[in-house]
């Protein structure tokens, strides 16, 4: 049974900094590509950033590259999003997602993911 735990989110203003952290279960995380994605209200369910955790291969979407940086701490079994120079429309629910780092498909559809977390809201003001 996989396991995701979100932890982070809050409130801000903008141009602050979040870090958020998704606690995974072992026995994924040692081979895994996991996602963050939000989704704010009205609108569709968007890939942020990825990550192959055998090699620590990121990849960003548009809108958030060179703000956000992921990154993992393989003791932990724990990924983290570092979230800075946040913006009014990174206002969203985030959640992490975890599949298998051998899956095929784009890693910033989540279409591609089979195992998520509950979420965490983000709001920036």
């Amino acid at each position: 049974h996989v396991q995701l735990v979100e932890s982070g989110g809050g409130s801000v203003q903008a141009g602050g900094s979040l870090r958020l952290s998704c606690a995974a279960s072992e026995y994924i995380f040692k081979n895994a590509c996991m996602g963050w994605f939000r989704q704010a209200p009205g609108k569709e369910r968007e890939g942020v950033a990825a990550i192959y955790t055998d090699a620590s291969i990121t990849h960003y979407s548009d809108s958030v590259k060179c703000r956000f940086t992921f990154s993992q701490d393989n003791a932990k079994d724990t990924v983290y999003l570092q979230m800075n120079d946040l913006k009014l429309e990174d206002t969203a629910m985030y959640y992490c997602a975890a599949r298998p780092g051998g899956a095929s498909g784009w890693v910033l559809d989540s279409e591609n993911y089979s195992y998520w977390g509950q979420g965490t809201q983000v709001t920036v003001s």
